[in-house]
């Protein structure tokens, strides 16, 4: 499904004024345009954003007529396949930008051959072309985008040449190139061919082919893909004599006959499963390799196969594929230690490829998982299309298609594995296709891209010329005829279309999306997608260099981020609960959030729908630095309450909840009794905000309505009833502080049951008491003794026991020592934690003599003794361990093997 939006992706357009009618049209750098026309290549200067036409820089004649021509951006050159007396040649013309006039002198040399030394220095401001020799004429030509080396197709193979720099002399070095690497493919005629950092897609007329090219480690052989062999040769040979006997490697004029014709089925392979495709692919190696690497390997990744339609009478080019290519997506915004971004090498980070029927476009994703991303269906037959990070632009006879593509949405999901989570999210690549404009030019013939600019050749002639313009004019005066096309001159124009810049046309989107708003629909979903894709793609271009723009495009990607929360938020759709990442990624706080929603209603008799929720509940439950307003909390508390008042107790334990009025939380919590919600959950809930108000009665009332255990049972089931955490930090509630004046036991066992529960580390415990009793790190306050010997009452797992046995151990000996007192009265004398704990022995007779006699000063000191004497036992078993080795096993003694003679 296409969807159709009237917006305005085209501005302004040039027309380039050439001396002659253009044939082949190029674009490069970062502001050359190559028109070739006849035996010569004129070169524009196209800036920018530039008001004004293309400047003229230079031109140079050819050899021949011009073929086929590509610019490599890496060693800045052009080359080209001319033909000449009905042979073809292979040139690339190298420091052009020197060339000031028509007659400058040019070198001219072989590729691997060295200037002569009366031409070194010259050679520096003048242009060479490098003459390029093949041994079968090429047919298709392509640059890698990345290292600037050139592969050439030519019948059943494809020869690669790398690129690299001949040093003449200290401060001066030429460009040149090595032959490298020769692809054989059987029985195949390359019509198109696309070269991009390893990756090479070829194309025929019905048949597409992706190749990944690697080296292999210097101890790999090359078993699958060696250099042809005379045996391969021959098989190479036969089959073009038409005696194969593997049919998916027979060509199509192999399988006409003079009755009937045959067609091979439509073929999808993608990955390993490609290699069955038929074709024989080897390597034959040509240049030298570097000593740490081994010989090259190839790796088929996609090969599809369409088949003509002969269902009606149609002409043969309306079944070709067409307009080949790779498309890289590069890694960006390298971040350094300090937090700022810094410029950084091209590093791919995912490969597109797209290739077209006349009516029907593919797009692949190519690198990591080969997957069909999205599929272009146009409303007339096509002649040739572009693909950009951006959009994706067609040519018909007469009209110019803007269509959007998905390969920012493949490229965030490969950049950042946490995409799609509730940290992060970005629109799927599923999305429907999206036709932004079309716009009308007579006699389309070409189309090329480079940075914000469409090169568009037009020539048009009467076939050219719509049918209505021809009805209209022979309505107007019957008696005028429409000349012949013979007699007819036909017209030529090359036309520079500027593209609307991002910003403007990402504004124009958001503004169109307000017709949806309210009207529930996707639509409304769908633009914003294509405004924050769009918006996405212009960050991932590694030539976003200006701070000014960058920081323009990251507010607009926050900005959208935010209106596709509100959209997820409001609609009710299966995707719901994408308003909470997009909420995060659009840094807006819970009060901005709240406050953009208009369609909570205040009495609560409108409902809000599942993302709302979805975001309220998730922002609650985190630990968040952001205190909601009186009101705020109150519409919050109104919102859950009437659609999940499960979820109102924890809510409102929330530090985001901090200001609510306690007396509208409490009458909240009484509708939930009436309701037969009532739990321990609720009654603690209560008796917080009972607190809050100071109304300690109905504390009191709450609390006495569940025992202890359920009480503790309640708290593990809401542990911010007791703690919360701010910036790192432990923070006790105004709960737990009553608790450790009027209830330490309970608040004790509330905090062993959140530590057993897995809802509190250790060390958090141990700071939460030293916290709420106001000690620093070096005092150990009674509370928190307790809490040990309370977890020694539970059972802690046996790993935990020799560090607890080691704490107890040292704080009993500090206070006897010192003659320190405990600061609280203890929760547990040395008769209860031998009747409750294994791991405590019985009291001997001469402790009990001596805890009994007038030398201690108080009763403290007497409990002390007890339980380091009953605990003693345990604590040299722990010392042997640490000493005799950590791994060494133990057990603990019983109570019947202690003997009555252990002294201290």
């Amino acid at each position: 499904m296409v969807r159709l939006y009237n917006l305005h992706p085209f501005g302004s357009q040039q027309v380039v004024r050439c001396q002659q009618e253009p044939e082949r049209v190029c674009c490069g750098g970062q502001d050359a345009l190559f028109v070739a026309a006849g035996c010569k290549v004129e070169a524009f200067s196209v800036e920018a954003r530039a008001p004004e036409p293309a400047r003229p820089r230079c031109c140079f004649s050819t050899l021949g007529q011009v073929l086929h021509l590509s610019y490599s951006e890496p060693g800045d050159y052009l080359v080209t396949i001319e033909e000449k007396n009905k042979a073809t040649f292979l040139r690339a013309y190298v420091n052009w930008r020197k060339r000031t006039t028509e007659n400058s002198r040019v070198c001219i040399r072989m590729v691997g051959h060295r200037l002569e030394g009366c031409f070194r220095e010259a050679s520096k401001d003048q242009m060479s072309i490098i003459e390029i020799p093949l041994s079968e004429p090429p047919l298709c030509i392509s640059c890698c985008p990345v290292t600037g080396d050139l592969l050439v197709g030519c019948i059943n193979k494809l020869v690669l040449f790398s690129l690299k720099w001949q040093v003449v002399n200290e401060g001066f070095s030429i460009l040149d190139f090595e032959r490298a690497l020769v692809i054989h493919i059987d029985s195949i005629l390359p019509i198109e061919i696309s070269f991009c950092a390893g990756y090479i897609a070829v194309m025929t007329d019905l048949e597409v082919l992706i190749l990944h090219l690697e080296t292999a480690p210097k101890d790999e052989t090359n078993v699958d893909h060696s250099p042809l062999t005379k045996d391969t040769r021959t098989r190479q040979a036969t089959a073009e004599a038409g005696k194969k006997s593997d049919a998916y490697t027979l060509s199509a004029p192999q399988l006409e006959s003079e009755d009937f014709v045959l067609c091979q089925k439509p073929t999808e392979l993608l990955g390993e499963v490609s290699r069955q495709s038929g074709l024989s692919v080897t390597l034959e190696s040509m240049g030298l390799h570097d000593d740490r690497a081994g010989p090259p390997r190839v790796h088929p990744i996609l090969y599809r196969r369409f088949t003509p339609d002969v269902s009606s009478y149609v002409f043969p080019d309306d079944t070709k594929l067409h307009s080949l290519q790779l498309l890289p997506i590069y890694q960006t915004d390298a971040v350094t230690a300090d937090g700022k971004s810094s410029p950084q090498e091209k590093e791919l980070l995912s490969l597109f490829c797209f290739f077209s029927l006349p009516h029907i476009g593919y797009l692949y994703m190519a690198v990591k998982s080969v997957q069909l991303v999205s599929v272009y269906q146009y409303p007339e037959k096509s002649h040739q299309a572009v693909l950009t990070p951006q959009f994706l632009h067609v040519i018909t006879s007469n009209n110019l298609q803007c269509f959007t593509v998905r390969c920012s949405a493949a490229a965030a999901r490969d950049a950042d594995p946490y995409m799609d989570t509730t940290l992060k999210a970005c629109p799927p690549f599923s999305l429907d296709i999206c036709a932004l404009r079309m716009q009308l030019f007579i006699g389309l013939k070409a189309i090329c891209h480079f940075k914000n600019h469409i090169i568009l050749l037009t020539k048009a002639g009467t076939e050219d010329i719509p049918e209505r313009k021809k009805s209209l004019l022979s309505r107007k005066d019957g008696s005028v005829k429409l000349k012949t096309p013979s007699a007819m001159e036909a017209g030529w124009n090359l036309y520079i279309v500027n593209t609307t810049s991002t910003m403007q046309l990402y504004k124009e989107m958001v503004d169109y999306s307000k017709t949806y708003r309210n009207v529930r629909t996707q639509s409304c979903i769908h633009l914003l997608s294509e405004a924050h894709l769009l918006v996405r793609a212009a960050l991932m271009d590694p030539s976003l260099t200006e701070p000014g723009e960058k920081e323009e495009l990251l507010e607009a990607f926050r900005e959208s981020c935010g209106h596709l929360g509100d959209c997820y938020s409001r609609l009710d759709t299966q995707y719901s609960h994408l308003a909470l990442p997009y909420y995060k990624m659009s840094g807006l706080s819970m009060t901005d959030v709240l406050t953009r929603i208009d369609s909570v209603v205040e009495d609560g008799s409108q409902k809000p729908e599942r993302g709302l929720l979805f975001y309220i509940n998730h922002s609650l439950y985190e630990n968040v630095d952001e205190e909601l307003s009186e009101v705020l909390a109150a519409k919050v508390s109104q919102i859950i309450s009437a659609t999940e008042p499960k979820q109102l107790p924890h809510a409102l334990c929330s530090p985001c909840m901090k200001n609510i009025d306690p007396l509208i939380a409490m009458n909240t919590l009484k509708k939930l009794n009436t309701s037969g919600l009532s739990s321990v959950l609720v009654t603690l809930t209560k008796a917080a905000m009972a607190l809050k108000m100071g109304d300690l009665n109905t504390y009191k009332n709450e609390m006495k309505c569940h025992t202890e255990m359920e009480l503790v049972c309640g708290f593990i089931l809401e542990p911010r009833l007791l703690i919360l955490q701010k910036k790192g930090q432990v923070i006790p509630t105004e709960f737990a502080a009553h608790l450790k004046e009027t209830q330490p036991g309970l608040l004790v066992a509330a905090i062993s049951g959140l530590q057993k529960n897995s809802k509190m580390e250790t060390e958090e415990a141990d700071t939460f008491f030293k916290v709420i009793c106001g000690k620093n790190e070096d005092i150990i306050p009674q509370l928190l003794v307790d809490f040990w010997e309370a977890q020694l009452v539970a059972s802690v797992p046996e790993i935990e026991l020799q560090e607890l046995f080691f704490k107890l151990l040292s704080q009993y000996i500090w206070r006897l020592s010192q003659r320190q007192s405990p600061d609280t009265k203890p929760l547990r004398n040395p008769e209860d934690l031998i009747n409750s704990c294994s791991h405590y022995g019985l009291i001997y007779p001469w402790v009990t003599f001596l805890t009994s006699s007038d030398s201690l000063p108080n009763q403290n000191y007497a409990e002390d003794l007890s339980k380091l004497q009953t605990h003693v036992v345990n604590c040299l078993l722990c010392i042997k361990a640490l000493f005799w080795g950590q791994n060494e096993k133990w057990t603990l003694p019983s109570k019947s093997s202690h003997s009555s003679g252990w002294m201290i």
